[in-house]
Parts: C-alpha cells; structure tokens; sequence
C-alpha cells in the first residue's frame, strides 16, 4: 500500500506511519491522494487490534470527545453541546477527564 507523502506537513513520517494515531488531516489526505482511485464500492474494514486478529466491515460513527485511559486505549464522553441538551447524558456522564479531546469514532459492524 502506498504512503503519504512524507513532505506534507500534516504526515506522519513512513517508518511512524504505524506508531502515531490519525488525525482527520492525514484521512482527508488519504482520501484525496492514495484511496481517490479506488472504487466507490470498496468495503471500510476495521481491525479489531494493531495486530489484525479480527475483522469487521465499518457500521456507523459519531463525534464525541476521546481520553486515554491506559497506554493506546480510552474511552470516550458526548462532546459540550450534547450534553447541554440532555439532562439525563449529563446525569450518565457528571465528570469527563481534562484531557478528553474531539474525535470521530468509528464502530464496527460486529
């Protein structure tokens, strides 16, 4: 598979490729410059670990914030906004970690 272009600020060095998370940047980039060719059709999988021991095809998303809980693992919390509209998330959710981030998450079909 090819890799970004290394030049590109917002790309992780090829030998990191593996060893950094994604930002929406690099899959925009993705997107527009290594998988623009590739069929519309093309199923999304995703792994159930680093070490691909398990696969299913992409289902759904949603936007929430995401904090480390231990080394590459975390959970995530509704962002501000859905919170301030819904009393009862807010009940399900009193205290959310102050590194807690944006992020787009992604959910496997099974």
């Amino acid at each position: 598979m090819p890799s970004p272009t290394p030049t590109d600020p917002r790309q992780p060095e090829p030998a990191a490729e593996l060893d950094k998370p994604l930002t929406l940047d690099v899959v925009r980039y993705l997107m527009r410059n290594n998988w623009s060719r590739l069929p519309g059709k093309t199923l999304v999988v995703l792994s159930q670990d680093a070490e691909g021991n398990g696969f299913s095809p992409l289902s759904t998303y949603c936007h929430e914030r995401y904090s480390p809980v231990y080394d590459l693992r975390g959970e995530t919390y509704p962002l501000h906004s859905a919170l301030a509209k819904d009393k009862e998330l807010r009940e399900l959710y009193p205290e959310i970690p102050d590194d807690a981030v944006a992020a787009l998450v992604l959910y496997p079909l099974g």
